[in-house]
């Protein structure tokens, strides 16, 4: 019984290690990246993923009854909002007339639009 809890504990700090890692990189990335569309993509995928991984933390911490089942709720939860979140924010950019890079394009426009 103690192995057991060992292994928990050590799968609960390897998700919140990996976890702030994947956060870590989506801020640098909301820091250095150069402008709105490449920064939505740093704050989305990589958080999304280091959020997850700190609900999956809890879950295994807390077990799939009483407080493990908020962190499965929570991740369902980011999964349906953040990607509509991002399109609606690059829609947005898009739509206000923030500029792509180079020669990138709205998917279905060309430049001579």
């Amino acid at each position: 019984m103690v192995a057991a809890e060992a292994v928990r504990t050590w799968v609960v700090v390897a998700l919140v290690v990996v976890g702030s890692v994947f956060l870590t990189v989506g801020t640098i990335g909301l820091l250095r990246l150069p402008n709105v569309y490449n920064r939505m993509h740093a704050t989305s995928k990589p958080a999304t993923i280091g959020a997850v991984s700190v609900f999956l933390a809890g879950f295994a911490h807390f077990g799939p009854g009483g407080a493990g089942l908020p962190s499965l709720v929570g991740i369902v939860f980011l999964f349906l909002t953040v990607p509509t979140g991002a399109h609606m924010i690059a829609r947005a950019a898009e739509r206000t007339g923030v500029p792509f890079l180079g020669s990138v394009t709205w998917p279905g426009k060309s430049d001579d639009e």
